[in-house]
């Protein structure tokens, strides 16, 4: 089957959801409403899809002259490992451009993905933990 990966204006909210479960990625999915505004607030939604299947997604916040935030990369489970996030990731490279700086908070499973498609670890970040 093909991918086909795009830059989206908007997702159906059940099929995000849908994806972040079948992704095993850790967000308040019962929680529609702050997900609904995690989806809404993003400004740039890179999709793969199969056979019209959202199976993959990029959601980013950016403002596309100096900075990217790959708030989350996903992948169905089903499909992982065939080269869908990496291509994702380089979407997102495309449709910033080479000045844009890409930047992601890993999940403590993916530190070894990371640096397999071309990021650098950082040691000059700070963050205030979410209550929850």
């Amino acid at each position: 089957m093909t991918v086909k990966y795009q830059q989206e204006t908007q997702l159906n909210l059940d099929e995000m959801l849908a994806l972040y479960q079948a992704s095993g990625i850790n967000r308040p999915l019962a929680d529609r409403e702050r997900m609904a505004i995690m989806l809404a607030s993003s400004n740039l939604l890179i999709s793969a899809r199969m056979d019209g299947k959202l199976v993959g997604l990029a959601r980013c916040l950016t403002d596309r002259a100096y900075v990217v935030y790959i708030c989350d990369l996903l992948v169905d489970k089903a499909h992982q490992q065939q080269g869908i996030g990496k291509a994702l990731l380089a979407a997102v490279q495309h449709a910033t451009g080479p000045q844009v700086q890409q930047l992601l908070r890993s999940a403590p499973s993916a530190m070894q993905y990371y640096p397999k498609v071309g990021f650098s670890a950082v040691d000059n970040a700070f963050h205030i933990q979410r209550q929850y």
